[in-house]
């Protein structure tokens, strides 16, 4: 007979093993929603070279690095971690690497985006990106099929 205490938790162990079914599902789409964001980015540095290093010199504020080395880095960051964050390779590094591209540009750019919305942007992208590094990539990842392909899938 069932107790009282499995009575109660059975509700909830149901709903529980339904939302774990939409754990990778929604894995890839923060992936593919934050890469999207940051490969528009780097498109568009790389369709307006020109304006892009304009920006850099005098708007955007990089700290350390000279302008057209942080327009280069940025734009690169841009266009290949996005790509590799998509296929899951990598995820956690890659996801990494992408938030340090987002924490230099809200420093970067801090006096501009203080005064508008945009600095929530920065923030719900940080969070995704942190869900990634905590989560990894999930089963719809190329680091999970390498994983079981070597033997090592040690349920991430």
């Amino acid at each position: 007979m069932m107790g009282l205490v499995e009575k109660l938790d059975a509700p909830t162990q149901t709903m529980s093993d339904m939302l774990s079914k939409l754990q990778a599902p929604f894995l890839l789409f923060i992936r593919v929603y934050v890469a999207w964001v940051f490969l528009k980015s780097g498109l568009h540095k790389i369709g307006d070279w020109d304006t892009t290093l304009v920006l850099f010199e005098y708007e955007y504020q990089v700290p350390l690095l000279n302008f057209e080395l942080a327009a280069y880095l940025a734009t690169f960051g841009e266009l290949v971690f996005p790509v590799i964050l998509i296929a899951g390779l990598g995820t956690r590094f890659t996801a990494i690497a992408l938030s340090f591209i987002n924490i230099v540009a809200v420093v970067s750019y801090y006096a501009t985006l203080a005064k508008g919305a945009g600095l929530v942007w920065h923030y719900l992208w940080g969070s995704m990106l942190l869900t990634t590094v905590l989560y990894g990539g999930g089963w719809f990842s190329l680091d999970y099929w390498l994983k079981s392909k070597l033997g090592r899938n040690h349920g991430d």
